[in-house]
């Protein structure tokens, strides 16, 4: 298991401290070491850390008189926890981002059209993306923030990363939050089957990975505009990425026989059924027989495709390769063997059930070693998250979280290739990005980070900020989860300034 990296500790507080020095915090403050709480505190913070993103004001409190396991218990049965009252309705009112597919996908290319036929409507097209995106990502960030249902978000985002799509690619701007909602979210904790047929159905995994162009025959076109002909992107990213793993043991002609199988998997707004545009076109279905995996696979129409998810969702490699990452996600970024070795054998046995297997990684020795307990690196998405959930400031202006997201080299939905972003300390931890953090930590403790719309609703930012949050106060949320050393090195501090610093420590950085 990965413990604490001594050196990352020491580079993190040694930025810190260069801050400090350059004069953003200055000496004194001695109130900081009498907020501390007892060791006894660091199971429940543990829980916190990993099942959500991390404590909010009342939530050690909270976790301390209901007990680890029982929260524990909760987190895994989201639906038993109400959402707030404030929370649904504003989430309700995201009008763009509740919208469906076939809406969507013609509103898309209204808006695209009609910058073609008349250049002056690019301003309306513009106006229309920025809602969009405005709102998907509110979509996002707003329960991530505020649900007491943290371990459903945290899964969100887990399989959100799985299963990537990029939402600058065309059409896919205008999907994404349609996407997450349909596809994700409603099986974050359900059957991996389940959640791996509704991702391969919507439009949004078949544009980005190519699908919905491929076919039987040469097609006609050339690159871009190809329309038709086989195309293996969907296929190979299918097992390599979503099931199998790069180490699974199929070859380059099982990608190709795979993406023969899939070949009519489209969609079209103008068909849609209920709220899917997926359709199966069967004249574009290679109706040929196949050899892939092993398996002798007879023309089936769409039924090649189904057959060929149900044996990826239960091939013993998938149920290793989904074990690794969760374990990675939740306990080190090399987890142990024979941790993942259970965690693959609880999903075989319970047939792809993410919730069982969560239960399992939960429950065990590795998952509650004292030796994990900090030994993760927040990506900026997690840090972003965790820093907004400990202030509390509530979230009306999301442009300053999604540029921040963006300057830490995280943009929401902005990872270009299909393996979405990593959750590792290597792919994090670097100067400019601890630079870039302090920053951040900087705007948000000193209360200069416009989160808030005028009292008009006016979309422009108040140019009142909000008040620094307190420090004390952020210390109670936090508990007996920063270093000695680290502590030191705050309460030398202005007492004004104690909060950004506290949120661009070394310790504030790892979970």
């Amino acid at each position: 298991m990965k413990v604490e990296n001594p050196g990352r500790r020491q580079f993190a507080l040694k930025a810190c401290r260069g801050v400090a020095v350059a004069g953003l915090w200055g000496a004194g403050g001695s109130r900081w070491a009498q907020a501390a709480t007892a060791d006894g505190d660091a199971e429940t913070l543990h829980v916190l850390n990993r099942l959500g993103f991390g404590p909010a004001p009342g939530d050690l409190a909270r976790v301390r008189q209901m007990g680890v396991a029982a929260y524990i218990d909760e987190q895994l049965h989201p639906e038993r926890l109400t959402l707030p009252t404030a929370l649904t309705r504003r989430l309700d009112s995201l009008s763009l981002a509740n919208a469906g597919q076939a809406e969507l996908i013609q509103r898309f290319h209204a808006l695209h059209k009609a910058v073609k036929d008349n250049p002056e409507a690019k301003a309306d097209r513009q106006r229309w993306h920025r809602q969009m995106t405005e709102e998907t990502s509110l979509a996002r960030l707003l329960p991530a923030l505020e649900s007491p249902r943290q371990l459903q978000e945290v899964m969100v985002d887990f399989w959100f990363n799985h299963f990537n799509i990029f939402n600058e690619k065309g059409l896919d701007r205008a999907l994404v939050a349609s996407y997450e909602r349909e596809a994700i979210r409603p099986f974050v904790l359900g059957r991996f089957r389940d959640l791996l047929g509704a991702t391969a159905h919507h439009p949004a995994m078949l544009f980005y990975l190519d699908n919905w162009l491929s076919s039987a025959g040469e097609g006609a076109g050339t690159g871009r505009r190809r329309r038709g002909g086989l195309n293996e992107n969907y296929a190979r990213e299918l097992m390599e990425l979503h099931t199998l793993g790069v180490d699974g043991g199929y070859t380059q002609q099982d990608v190709t026989e795979l993406a023969r199988m899939l070949t009519g998997w489209t969609f079209d707004p103008r068909r849609s059924q209920g709220a899917s545009t997926f359709v199966f076109d069967p004249r574009r279905h290679d109706n040929e027989d196949k050899t892939w995996l092993g398996h002798r696979i007879a023309p089936d129409g769409q039924a090649e495709g189904e057959r060929a998810l149900d044996l990826l969702a239960r091939h013993p490699a998938t149920a290793r390769h989904i074990a690794f990452k969760l374990a990675q996600a939740f306990v080190a970024d090399a987890p142990p063997g024979a941790l993942v070795d259970r965690l693959a054998r609880r999903f075989t046995d319970n047939d792809g059930d993410i919730r069982a297997v969560l239960a399992a990684l939960f429950a065990s020795a590795e998952f509650r070693d004292p030796a994990a307990r900090g030994a993760k690196y927040k990506s900026p998405y997690r840090y972003v998250l965790s820093s907004l959930r400990t202030c509390a400031v509530p979230l009306e202006n999301v442009r300053p979280v999604l540029h921040a997201l963006r300057e830490l080299g995280m943009p929401l939905y902005g990872c270009q290739t299909p393996d979405g972003y990593k959750n590792t300390e290597a792919a994090w931890l670097n100067p400019e990005g601890t630079r870039r953090r302090i920053t951040f930590a900087t705007a948000l403790g000193s209360g200069r980070l416009p989160l808030r719309l005028d009292p008009d609703d006016n979309p422009a930012p108040s140019m009142a900020p909000p008040p620094a949050p307190d420090a004390a106060r952020l210390l109670a949320t936090l508990g007996s989860t920063l270093s000695a050393r680290t502590q030191a090195v705050i309460a030398s501090a202005d007492a004004r300034l104690q909060s950004a610093l506290l949120l661009g420590s070394p310790d504030f950085m790892t979970y």
